[in-house]
């Protein structure tokens, strides 16, 4: 097996190109169906029913369920996963997931088509949703375990793939609307859209284990994890590992070999071979989940109330919000204003990070300004959010409720990105993995917990 100064070149960068589409690939369900929000409640707030009789307006609170629904199977299966990982190969969870994915994305599409009462395609677009970002949070769960096994250059173009997933979406509404179809044609086309990008991503994937570089990591992965279980099976479970130090056994020397010798120095003689393995992962035993949790905390909060403030308004606040002039720019004010100024000004902030890390890992002042991030909701809902019952509109400009997207949006990219490279450099390396994963909970908690509370918070403008 070749060495890591050995290992083969990524010609043209095509794995880094794949990756990346597999980032742009995970978060294609939740952004397009955030981004047809508008298409969806404008269905469902049709006073009619397939039969064409004349029914009262009902609200649904649409954007609330899509953004609790969406949220709640990412936090299911992050705490599945480790039975998913194990049960489960990874070519049936990546390739499997998306072809549901897409199966799903088909059905959506002809749904457009389809006449419905209102009850019953809410009811089964909300199935949809659940159903494809189920898929959707086992895809992207395994994804980051498969981009981990590869230099830490291909985690960072994976995440910026999924910080233009967003940005994708909203381009492909935006071209749906100028091209002035008719409203079923074009969410039709728009939902064309993540049938092709979903397809493009299943192909990139199978393409993967053709390319040598990403055989190369991918096989040695798979090399190491076997010789480590085999010698787990090998070495008995109640052999002291000080014992075998102490006989001398750990440096390598083969025993005299005795027909009368007793079992323990037969069995020697399977040991010796695998001991200094045994030896290395002795000194490397990782910490408790608790130990790391402990050392991570401050992050980990950090990520959760980043993204419980983040998404208890957007999308289901700012969705809402109306342009004070009239005319053809109230089609593109929130595919534009909206989900391309957030998906954007997201980006920016997650990139910000290579190249400004302040403040420092060990600075109280970043918590404080995570939870200063909350200033954001009030603004928000104070915006020309309608309808509204409660509170009045003081930032009725579409200017202002632009800088206040983009102060809202970049600075939630740059704090969870920041939270959680800091995370894992706040524990030993042994433990980075653990760091990492309680990190990924913590960020599905946050996305849960902001979606709960958009309810009370929609009712409240």
């Amino acid at each position: 097996m070749r060495t890591k100064e050995e290992a083969p070149k990524d010609r043209g960068y095509l794995v880094g190109i794949i990756f990346f589409i597999l980032g742009l690939g995970t978060l294609l369900p939740w952004n397009f169906f955030m981004t047809a929000s508008m298409y969806f409640n404008n269905r469902l707030d049709t006073p009619e029913n397939s039969n064409g009789t004349v029914t009262a307006k009902k609200e649904y609170y649409f954007n609330n369920w899509m953004t609790l629904l969406s949220q709640l199977p990412l936090l299911l299966f992050t705490l599945l996963n480790s039975i998913l990982y194990q049960r489960v190969s990874e070519k049936m969870r990546i390739a499997g997931s998306l072809v549901f994915i897409l199966i799903l994305f088909i059905l959506t599409a002809i749904l457009v088509k389809v006449p419905m009462e209102n009850d019953r395609f809410f009811s089964i677009t909300m199935a949809t949703i659940w159903f494809i970002n189920s898929f959707g949070a086992v895809l992207q769960g395994s994804l980051f375990g498969l981009v981990g096994l590869l230099p830490q250059k291909y985690s960072a173009v994976f995440m910026s793939g999924q910080g233009l997933g967003g940005t994708f979406a909203a381009v492909a509404m935006l071209l749906a609307i100028a091209s002035e179809a008719e409203d079923k044609t074009a969410a039709l086309g728009y939902f064309i859209a993540p049938c092709v990008g979903t397809v493009v991503t299943l192909i990139s994937y199978l393409l993967l284990p053709k390319l040598e570089f990403a055989r190369f990591y991918l096989d040695k992965s798979t090399s190491q994890t076997y010789e480590v279980d085999t010698s787990h099976q090998l070495l008995p479970k109640d052999t002291p590992q000080e014992s075998i130090e102490l006989n001398g056994h750990a440096n390598g020397s083969v025993p005299n070999e005795n027909p009368n010798g007793s079992a323990s120095e037969e069995g020697d003689v399977g040991r010796q071979a695998f001991v200094s393995l045994e030896t290395t992962n002795a000194k490397e035993t990782k910490s408790s989940v608790l130990e790391v949790f402990k050392k991570i905390w401050v992050m980990a909060f950090c990520v959760t109330f980043i993204f419980t403030v983040t998404l208890s308004v957007f999308p289901a606040v700012t969705v809402d919000v109306k342009t004070v002039y009239s005319g053809k720019w109230e089609l593109y004010f929130s595919p534009v204003c909206c989900f391309l100024v957030f998906n954007l000004m997201d980006w920016t902030g997650r990139t910000v990070t290579s190249l400004v890390q302040w403040p420092p890992k060990e600075s109280r002042l970043f918590p404080m300004l995570v939870v200063f991030r909350v200033i954001f909701v009030p603004l928000l809902m104070l915006c020309n959010v309608q309808e509204r019952h409660f509170l009045p509109v003081f930032f009725s400009n579409d200017v202002l409720f632009v800088i206040i997207m983009m102060l809202f949006s970049i600075s939630s990219g740059y704090g969870v990105c920041l939270s959680m490279s800091y995370a894992p450099q706040l524990v030993a390396p042994k433990d980075a993995e653990t760091a990492g994963a309680l990190m990924t909970f913590f960020l599905a908690s946050g996305l849960s917990l902001g979606a709960a509370f958009s309810f009370p918070l929609r009712l409240l403008v």
